[in-house]
């Protein structure tokens, strides 16, 4: 609840609007019953035509007065649930962004989806139905019950009693009913990873004819869901029979009492008829509240949920709110690893130690090494998706933990091994890390990434649409779309993570030929699993299950690396068999 508060805080003149709208829209249809046994106890004693149409007159004001209130008030109320709901969604979208790698797999990508769509709206939906049907609940109990007290003290208990009784239900039923919701979002979650992962993998899944498998799996999602839903709305099934029995049970009781009292002269047929108005009214409501009471549980799970990421304390922090003065671009030592090591969180041993090297401007750096020996935990580092167990980074000379993530990745341009483009148009794609950069710019960065040729073949060149993911490109043209991306934005490091293994040798070529031109002002780092890639980096970093095995020139390397000459030798085999 804590939470709903403070994303309604902003709004609360809308709030406090609705709610009086609200109010008055419920105490003119308490107000409209009274009027109604006026003029039944009017009729029956003889009063005058005027007195009729004057009590007439009154109960049109206030109808058409409520009407008025009800539409404004429910105008506002989804006015301040879409504000709430928007609100709540750019909190989490801007909280997720500042989530590290690690802060990722805690909650899962489908859990943050899983939040930030479903469950907001849920929040949502639960935050109009309270205002609307549970907030005017007091109102319409307490003057009920002072109208029906004023007309009968006995008919008052009754009714004060059934509230009670319908009430205490509602509680006991919502407490035990919140475990079963809580369950419902962690299957609702399962259910969100396990379609997303059919969707993303369905090449795979029929690859390996494991569709079957597949289903069998979904199946067993769907029927957990299905099953817990069935036991929650077991429960509330039971609170509406309960609520009808105890809502005739008064009707009952009422006409029973009633005749004794008229013919004792303590009550009239008017009376009669606004206890049971008010009795109706407060029991409609009552259960309407119930109907919502079944939303909250649930509700209120998911905005546990919601305050479990905005509150989660990230991972990777800014530690400082100033960053370094830009330097004038004449330091040659743009980047460098001073006795770095790492570890993960969840590991028993170092993935990276004791890494040693620089990456100056001008020069290209290469990293190399097997399979898992860190290559691209050097990128994450770099980046502050983690950060060093000890050592240190340094951007021109500055800690990268002494200044903002925003400033440090400002400098640098990161290519990843899996291509990955946004849907739009391949303009808005390159513009992704420069938005100022005008079509001849763009053009230049795609020659020099070797696709101005393929851009200039479509149709509507730059303009052209890209699906999400890229998926309408192939994995080399989508490879030379993301360096393109990466040479717009012109940082003063760059860094490709296996982002040439899509490309044929060819292409390759020519590309790491442009790029020596195009990026002589700045550092290049590149991270490859091919000799042929790297082979005329100005230094080569070799590593070997975490730890620099060799550090030098190819030939250097060739002459002294037993690690490297293992690679190479295997590499060169492999293409003569080919």
């Amino acid at each position: 609840m804590k939470l709903i508060l403070q994303f309604i805080r902003p709004h609360w003149k809308l709030c406090v609007a609705t709610i009086l709208l609200l109010i008055i829209d419920v105490t003119g249809a308490l107000i409209i019953s009274t009027l109604a046994a006026e003029m039944l106890n009017q009729g029956t004693s003889g009063a005058s035509f005027e007195m009729l149409l004057n009590t007439g007159l009154k109960m049109a004001a206030a109808s058409v007065l409520s009407s008025i209130c009800a539409i404004l008030g429910g105008y506002a109320c989804a006015a301040l649930s879409a504000q709430v709901g928007k609100d709540m969604r750019v909190a989490l979208y801007k909280k997720s962004l500042k989530l590290s790698i690690y802060d990722f797999r805690h909650f899962g990508t489908a859990s943050i989806t899983t939040r930030t769509v479903s469950d907001i709206t849920t929040i949502q939906f639960a935050l109009t139905s309270f205002i609307q049907t549970v907030l005017p609940v007091p109102v319409i109990f307490v003057v009920a019950l002072a109208l029906a007290f004023s007309l009968d003290v006995e008919m008052g208990l009754i009714l004060l009693i059934v509230v009670l009784i319908v009430f205490t239900l509602a509680m006991f039923i919502m407490r035990s009913a919140a475990p079963l919701f809580r369950k419902l979002q962690k299957l609702l979650d399962k259910m969100t990873t396990i379609l997303l992962e059919n969707i993303t993998g369905v090449r795979v899944v029929r690859a390996f004819n494991n569709e079957e498998r597949e289903e069998n799996r979904m199946e067993t999602a769907f029927s957990n869901y299905a099953n817990t839903s069935i036991k929650a709305n077991r429960r509330f099934a039971n609170l509406d029979g309960l609520s009808f029995l105890f809502i005739n049970f008064f009707v009952v009781i009422v006409y029973w009492l009633s005749g004794g009292r008229i013919s004792a002269g303590k009550l009239q047929i008017g009376d009669i008829t606004a206890i049971i108005g008010y009795a109706l009214m407060v029991l409609y409501f009552l259960m309407m509240a119930q109907m919502v009471i079944l939303t909250m549980p649930r509700a209120l799970e998911c905005c546990e949920r919601v305050k479990a990421v905005l509150e989660h304390t990230p991972e990777i922090q800014d530690m400082v709110s100033e960053n370094p003065k830009e330097t004038d671009g004449q330091n040659k030592e743009v980047l460098a690893f001073r006795d770095v090591s790492f570890r993960f969180a969840d590991a028993e041993e170092d993935t990276l130690s004791h890494l040693n090297f620089t990456c100056r401007r001008g020069e290209t750096t290469a990293i190399i090494g097997g399979t898992g020996s860190g290559k691209s935990t050097v990128a994450s580092l770099i980046l502050r998706f983690h950060d060093v167990s000890s050592g240190s980074i340094c951007l021109n000379g500055t800690d990268i933990r002494q200044m903002t993530q925003r400033y440090l990745r400002d400098h640098l341009a990161y290519v990843q091994q899996k291509a990955w483009l946004f849907s739009g148009t391949i303009a808005s794609n390159l513009r992704y890390g420069n938005e100022n950069a005008d079509e001849s710019d763009m053009m230049h960065a795609a020659d020099v990434a070797q696709a101005g040729d393929f851009i200039r073949t479509l149709p509507d060149g730059l303009n052209s649409y890209v699906a999400q993911g890229g998926t309408n490109f192939s994995g080399g043209q989508k490879q030379r779309l993301s360096i393109a991306r990466a040479l717009v934005k012109k940082p003063e490091l760059y860094i490709f993570d296996d982002s040439f293994s899509a490309l044929d040798f060819k292409t390759d070529a020519a590309l790491r030929k442009a790029l020596a031109d195009e990026t002589k002002d700045a550092a290049v780092l590149i991270i490859a699993q091919r000799v042929s890639t790297i082979q005329h980096a100005h230094q080569i970093i070799v590593l070997n299950e975490g730890q620099m095995a060799g550090q030098g020139t190819h030939n250097e390397l060739l002459k002294n690396c037993q690690v490297y000459q293992k690679i190479y030798e295997s590499q060169t085999k492999e293409a003569q068999e080919a």
